[in-house]
């Protein structure tokens, strides 16, 4: 039988994920996406693990399903152009970090195994090495080679699959890995890997080009860390539905079919370039520039596509012998979502979505395999013309770069202007979206790279806005696109934006119509730089459809905090709940409480009282009374500018204060800030996920933040 598998995903224990990443809304969500196959993810987690052995049953061999009652109460909640099968397959991430000749090594690795007692040797001998508790995806001090004897020898079944080889920072084949191919990663046990992940910024093709890879499948998974993310993308296999069959097909490559891919310019590394610069560069521009951002002279983050060209041996992309069908699309909800010019995350999207599966079935038979003829049918003709392009293969392409995820579009945008004018999508109206300044709008059709040809959308200089006023700094910057609550719209059909921008004076709307790029206001008390920040923020959500939830506004004390809620919830009634509001320091309490072992921190840490801290430098310490408040004020300065005191022996009661602080699971007030720069500076991935969490950031009297705020 021909079936789907999504085989690298997380549960609701991984870093960084939805809560709902548990086994039913799992089901539910592969059967609406019309996989059969998913992996368990995160199957160390003694938490997880435990909640497998309850929920799940065996089923074929090797495979496990729902409880019957569990399964029915999904199937319950489907759609019934949706009903399937669901199996799970035992599966877990491993990070692993080492030192090997003079390099650090950080490689991600997928693991299998076919029942749990293979799962609790892993499990045990894992423990041995490390915490495996403390997140579904766990970072063991282990040579990539150790790791894979190990899963060998937990069962004959057990295999290891090499997780998204390019990536540059946690990839066997990445830029910063320091191996140049799969064999060095695994040394003289590589003969027992067999596939390995190509990643979502890369794909076959490109892969195709390095002789090395020729004797592995190539494998494709959604990482997904939520369940509407399963299927970005997945393996097609042509077996019987059983965990030996699927490795079997892995192994000789028969009956693997091939991936469903992303389009590897929508992956956030496929480009070289510099995110906090926005420069994004192809490989020669980067070779040119000799690995320095030419802004600030900084490295470049080496990009998949750069690094696939260092190690390319071959000119073509000839298909090797191993090589599967490939076919790249865009999810569903992105389709709609350009169509309805809303974010894909937004209710009218979801709506749609809903009412096509319900008419068509899965997402991804609806994209791949419904007959187009089915699909206008069902009223839908912009749907049915954007998938005929998809699966042609007709797209404008903008890379990813640097941690930034690209964009892929189906129509120009003034094209979707003239088909949607005077027409209907879904028997309604598209509301068209106000087009932003500096909105890059340029792109190629079809063209990729590595194809020969050049995406004018990743080659052209990011456009800059330099908004000049008398109490504005100019500085660089672009725009992004989100979907919130439509603009209301008057009688000439043009965004109301009187009733937001009302009452401001003619600086303070000017400021408050710039929405592209980094802004600073310059200006003395009393002349309404607050009240321009709140009106700004509802301008980007009410007039430019920014989703509320992307918006992070930041002000110094709980009392101004609370003035700055009360106004926007006068501006914006309905959704002004959905906005982050936060001091600086409950900021960084709410990221150390949401990944407080990414800090080195306990579960239920706490903010130690000053009488708390008092008697840890006296009775601890032997501070003497008369000392203690000045060298509290020491040490908070040196948190606040990130410099140790000046005194040697006000560094070693520094030093000692914090790691009693560390025994007792406390933190300071500082530390909710400082903990918080060292948690995204040591970990990228964490860093993106905020920066995709808050787009626009809004920050109250500026003029009077610390260095670690700035910093922050």
């Amino acid at each position: 039988m021909a079936f789907y598998a999504d085989l690298h995903i997380h549960s609701k224990y991984s870093r960084a994920t939805s809560k709902h990443c548990d086994l039913k809304h799992l089901a539910y969500w592969a059967r609406k996406k019309g996989i059969t196959v998913i992996g368990t993810g995160d199957f160390t987690h003694p938490v997880w693990q435990a909640e497998l052995k309850e929920q799940l049953v065996p089923a074929e061999p090797g495979l496990f399903r729902l409880r019957p009652a569990l399964e029915k109460e999904v199937t319950q909640m489907l759609p019934s152009a949706c009903q399937g099968t669901t199996r799970f397959m035992l599966s877990v991430e491993i990070s692993t970090i080492y030192k090997k000749g003079d390099k650090t090594r950080k490689i991600h690795h997928l693991l299998y195994a076919p029942n749990f007692p293979a799962v609790e040797r892993i499990t045990e001998r894992l423990s041995r090495i490390g915490n495996v508790k403390s997140d579904g995806r766990p970072i063991l001090g282990l040579d990539s080679r150790h790791l894979l004897e190990i899963t060998l020898e937990s069962d004959p079944g057990s295999y290891l699959v090499p997780a998204h080889i390019w990536t540059p920072w946690f990839a066997a084949l990445g830029s910063k890995s320091g191996f140049d191919a799969i064999d060095e990663c695994y040394a003289d046990l590589a003969p027992h890997i067999f596939a390995v992940e190509t990643g979502l910024s890369s794909d076959p093709e490109m892969n195709w080009r390095v002789s090395s890879l020729d004797r592995f499948r190539l494998v494709s998974n959604s990482d997904a860390h939520s369940p509407e993310k399963l299927g970005r993308e997945a393996c097609v296999f042509d077996t019987e539905l059983d965990y030996f069959s699927i490795r079997r097909a892995l192994e000789t490559g028969q009956g693997y079919r091939g991936t469903i891919e992303f389009f590897p310019e929508e992956g956030k590394y496929h480009l070289d370039g510099h995110r906090n610069c926005q420069i994004r560069l192809l490989p020669h521009q980067t070779k040119q520039l000799e690995g320095r951002c030419p802004e600030c002279g900084k490295p470049l983050t080496v990009g998949v596509m750069h690094r696939v060209d260092d190690l390319a041996d071959r000119e073509d992309d000839t298909q090797p012998k191993t090589a599967g069908a490939v076919q790249s699309l865009v999810p569903l909800p992105e389709i709609l979502s350009e169509l309805l010019h809303v974010g894909p995350k937004s209710k009218k999207v979801g709506q749609h979505y809903e009412g096509l599966l319900n008419q068509l079935g899965p997402e991804l038979q609806l994209i791949n395999d419904v007959p187009l003829e089915d699909i206008r049918k069902s009223g839908d003709t912009l749907i049915a013309e954007a998938i005929s392009r998809l699966r042609r293969q007709e797209v404008i392409r903008e890379a990813g770069y640097d941690g930034v995820y690209g964009t892929i579009k189906l129509f120009r945008e003034e094209e979707l202007r003239q088909k949607t004018s005077g027409a209907s999508l879904f028997k309604e109206a598209l509301p068209l979206q106000t087009k932003q300044k500096n909105a890059p709008t340029d792109g190629r059709v079809a063209d990729s790279p590595k194809q020969g040809g050049t995406n004018a959308a990743q080659t052209h200089a990011v456009d800059r806005f330099f908004p000049l006023t008398p109490a504005l700094s100019p500085v660089r910057g672009r725009t992004r696109e989100g979907g919130a609550p439509p603009a209301e719209v008057k009688n000439d059909g043009k965004p109301d934006q009187d009733h937001i921008l009302a009452g401001l004076d003619s600086d303070q709307r000017r400021a408050a119509e710039i929405i592209a790029g980094p802004l600073l206001i310059v200006a003395g008390p009393g002349s309404g730089k607050t009240r321009t920040l709140t009106h700004r923020i509802a301008h980007l959500i009410r007039n430019h459809r920014i989703r509320p939830e992307r918006c992070l506004a930041i002000t110094f004390t709980r009392r101004a905090a609370d003035e700055m809620r009360e106004r926007l919830h006068r501006l914006l009634p309905t959704v002004a709940a959905e906005i982050s509001l936060f001091t600086f320091h409950a900021l960084g309490m709410s990221v150390l409480q949401e990944h407080w072992n990414a800090a080195g921190l306990q579960r239920g840490f706490r903010v130690a009282s000053d009488a708390e801290r008092q008697h840890l430098l006296r009775e601890t310490l032997g501070v003497s009374v008369r000392q203690t408040r000045s060298l509290l004020s020491v040490i908070s300065v040196a948190k606040r500018t990130g410099q140790p005191p000046a005194e040697d022996r006000q560094v070693d009661i520094y030093h000692r204060y914090q790691r009693e602080l560390d025994a007792r699971n406390l933190v300071d007030f500082d530390d909710l800030i400082g903990r918080t720069i060292q948690v995204f500076e040591s970990d990228p991935g964490l860093r993106d996920t905020y920066r995709e969490r808050y787009q626009w950031v809004c920050i109250d009297e500026y003029q009077d933040v610390d260095e670690q705020q700035v910093r922050l």
